[in-house]
């Protein structure tokens, strides 16, 4: 199963973007699927995660309030609303995703997923 990331781009501080990751199949239906962000010299960081049936939200401190994740089943695709960024939320952004329901401590954490997209870039200028 292939998940592919879309959406990323550059924007002023304080702008939205919105990515959205479609997996090649659909295989998550009672899994876990989430975000990660990279930024160069530092390690791959979680951002958000929800638990595909929707029961289940969780956060970084650092984006709460300001992104919110969410998918749509119809599309089979999950998206990451990202508002009032700031300069410091500049990474790459990972999808990824499990087809395990993980505990709420699990799916903070990065080797709990089994499946990754390519990334795509996120860029805010101040």
């Amino acid at each position: 199963v292939q998940l592919q990331a879309s959406g990323g781009g550059m924007v002023q501080a304080g702008g939205s973007l919105r990515l959205s990751c479609t997996p090649s199949a659909r295989t998550f239906g009672s899994g876990t699927m989430g975000w990660f962000h990279q930024a160069p010299g530092k390690e791959r960081e979680f951002v958000a995660a929800m638990r595909w049936s929707g029961t289940t939200t969780r956060y970084a401190d650092s984006v709460k309030g300001r992104f919110t994740i969410s998918r749509d089943r119809s599309k089979n695709t999950l998206y990451l609303q990202m508002n009032s960024l700031k300069p410091e939320d500049t990474a790459v952004y990972y999808c990824a995703a499990t087809t395990r329901s993980l505990i709420f401590s699990s799916m903070y954490d990065r080797i709990a997923y089994d499946y990754w997209g390519q990334g795509t870039q996120v860029t805010v200028s101040s």
